[in-house]
Protein backbone atom coordinates (compact mmCIF):
# COMPACT_ATOMS: atom_id res chain seq x y z
CA UNK A 1 0.00 0.00 0.00
CA UNK A 2 1.18 3.54 -0.69
CA UNK A 3 0.59 7.22 -0.09
CA UNK A 4 1.73 10.41 -1.47
CA UNK A 5 2.30 13.29 1.35
CA UNK A 6 4.75 16.37 0.88
CA UNK A 7 6.53 17.76 3.51
CA UNK A 8 5.14 20.96 5.09
CA UNK A 9 6.76 21.81 7.99
CA UNK A 10 9.45 24.93 6.60
CA UNK A 11 12.57 23.25 7.98
CA UNK A 12 11.86 19.77 6.42
CA UNK A 13 12.62 16.74 8.32
CA UNK A 14 15.72 17.55 10.23
CA UNK A 15 17.09 16.11 13.34
CA UNK A 16 14.12 16.44 15.87
CA UNK A 17 11.18 15.22 13.69
CA UNK A 18 13.05 12.77 11.29
CA UNK A 19 13.69 11.28 14.72
CA UNK A 20 10.04 11.47 16.18
CA UNK A 21 8.83 10.05 12.33
CA UNK A 22 11.54 6.52 12.66
CA UNK A 23 10.47 6.04 16.35
CA UNK A 24 6.67 6.10 14.74
CA UNK A 25 7.68 3.73 12.04
CA UNK A 26 9.30 1.58 14.32
CA UNK A 27 5.78 0.97 16.20
CA UNK A 28 4.41 -1.00 13.56
CA UNK A 29 4.74 -4.88 12.15
CA UNK A 30 4.62 -3.27 8.21
CA UNK A 31 8.06 -2.33 6.63
CA UNK A 32 7.48 0.84 5.72
CA UNK A 33 9.85 2.90 3.13
CA UNK A 34 9.93 6.25 1.72
CA UNK A 35 10.59 6.81 -1.91
CA UNK A 36 11.94 10.20 -3.41
CA UNK A 37 12.85 10.84 -7.01
CA UNK A 38 13.58 7.18 -7.79
CA UNK A 39 15.13 6.44 -4.35
CA UNK A 40 14.05 4.58 -1.88
CA UNK A 41 14.87 4.82 1.73
CA UNK A 42 14.01 2.66 4.94
CA UNK A 43 11.92 4.59 7.21
CA UNK A 44 13.07 2.76 10.33
CA UNK A 45 16.18 4.05 9.86
CA UNK A 46 17.66 7.52 11.07
CA UNK A 47 20.50 7.77 8.78
CA UNK A 48 18.25 6.94 5.98
CA UNK A 49 15.66 9.18 6.77
CA UNK A 50 18.36 12.62 7.17
CA UNK A 51 19.85 11.36 3.56
CA UNK A 52 16.73 11.54 2.07
CA UNK A 53 16.83 15.27 2.50
CA UNK A 54 12.66 15.38 3.05
CA UNK A 55 12.67 19.15 2.99
CA UNK A 56 9.89 21.28 2.76
CA UNK A 57 8.12 21.11 -0.64
CA UNK A 58 9.38 17.27 -1.16
CA UNK A 59 6.28 14.67 -2.65
CA UNK A 60 7.27 11.83 -1.83
CA UNK A 61 5.59 8.64 -1.28
CA UNK A 62 5.72 6.02 1.73
CA UNK A 63 5.00 2.66 1.25
CA UNK A 64 4.03 0.00 4.11
CA UNK A 65 4.12 -3.76 3.40
CA UNK A 66 2.43 -5.41 6.00
CA UNK A 67 -0.33 -6.41 8.85
CA UNK A 68 -0.90 -2.61 9.78
CA UNK A 69 0.04 -1.37 6.61
CA UNK A 70 -3.22 1.38 5.94
CA UNK A 71 -2.98 2.46 10.00
CA UNK A 72 1.16 2.78 9.39
CA UNK A 73 0.50 5.01 6.25
CA UNK A 74 -2.38 7.20 7.83
CA UNK A 75 -0.48 7.73 11.44
CA UNK A 76 2.69 8.82 9.64
CA UNK A 77 1.39 11.15 7.09
CA UNK A 78 -1.29 12.61 10.16
CA UNK A 79 2.42 12.89 12.03
CA UNK A 80 3.81 14.75 8.94
CA UNK A 81 1.12 17.58 9.06
CA UNK A 82 1.24 17.42 12.98
CA UNK A 83 4.78 18.52 12.27
CA UNK A 84 4.08 21.55 10.22
CA UNK A 85 1.12 22.80 13.06
CA UNK A 86 4.21 22.33 16.29
CA UNK A 87 6.10 24.36 14.23
CA UNK A 88 3.07 27.66 13.80
CA UNK A 89 2.54 26.96 17.10
CA UNK A 90 6.03 27.22 18.31
CA UNK A 91 5.97 31.01 17.11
Amino acid sequence: MRREVEIVNELGLHARPAAEFVRCARGFASEITIHKTGETFVASSIMEVLTANLDCGARIELEAIGADDAEALAQLASLLLRFREDERAAV
